[in-house]
């Protein structure tokens, strides 16, 4: 089995759970994680270079088919369950239990300060701010540019872009005043940063689910068996505990990952 991931701490993270767990039920594990983003682990997938990864609906919706937005993820998961499988062949299988959001973070200390909880109560200081963003998000039809449009949000000068794990240390350092980062990253907690409430409902879901070619599903039934155990046993809290494990705490992702399934085999037993 070939395990992918995209290029960022939490996706390799979810890849080694997903590779571990295979693992435990008798696969060989191919890992080829930090593959870079969303399009780079499809066109992998697509052209059957890849056999399962972890991918957000939301994501995938916005992303990958180009649909206009949409927040209810009922919604969502029906048509990516039908034009994944149609189009690519590809089966989406249990939720995970997250939902991993873009998160538009400042400074807390900029938050107290200007009394800020909500996208909403950032617009007036806006045009004083500099954003940073990964490439991803700026060129994405759920990113940059719809964001503006939603909030009427104007920010000063052009967009600053750069690896998403960078982020973060260029927001605590001054070098930017609002970025968008993850949610459930932990590193939002460490640098002492603030996630404004997206009071307005911009963004669509983004559940994270394996995906897994269909054809090898089909030839292996039992990677269903396996996966599914793993449905809703992370809550936005755990995968952020487990995000701050590796990026904070520089615990390795094999070993967190392992705790984590330890964990969700012990919680079964019980």
């Amino acid at each position: 089995m070939v395990v992918g991931s995209k290029n960022f701490t939490e996706s390799i993270l979810l890849g080694e759970i997903v590779a571990q767990q295979l693992e435990t039920h008798g696969f060989t594990v191919d890992r080829r994680f930090n593959l870079g983003g969303t399009f780079i682990c499809h066109n992998a997938m697509v052209a059957g270079q890849m056999d399962v990864y972890v991918e957000y609906t939301g994501t995938a919706y916005s992303a990958i088919l180009e649909l206009p937005t949409e927040r209810d993820p009922v919604i969502v998961r029906a048509v990516i369950d039908s034009v994944y499988r149609d189009r690519w062949d590809m089966v989406w299988g249990e939720p995970l239990g997250f939902n991993n959001t873009f998160a538009l973070l400042v400074r807390a200390d900029d938050a107290e300060a200007h009394g800020l909880t909500t996208l909403s109560d950032a617009v007036p200081y806006s045009n004083q701010w500099r954003f940073g963003a990964g490439y991803e998000f700026i060129e994405r039809a759920d990113g940059y540019r719809g964001l503006l449009e939603f909030y009427n949000l104007e920010f000063a000068g052009q967009p600053l872009e750069m690896e998403l794990g960078i982020t973060y240390r260029a927001l605590a350092d001054g070098r930017v005043d609002i970025i968008a980062g993850n949610s459930t990253d932990g590193q939002i907690e460490a640098l002492d940063l603030y996630h404004l409430a997206d009071d307005r409902r911009y963004f669509p879901p983004y559940e994270a689910v394996p995906l897994v070619r269909g054809e090898v599903l089909r030839q292996h039934p039992e990677i269903g068996t396996a996966l599914r155990t793993l449905g809703a046993t992370l809550t936005d809290g755990e995968m952020r505990r487990l995000n701050y494990l590796v990026d904070v705490e520089k615990q390795s992702v094999s070993e967190v990952a392992r705790q984590f399934l330890d964990e969700v085999e012990d919680g079964e037993r019980n």
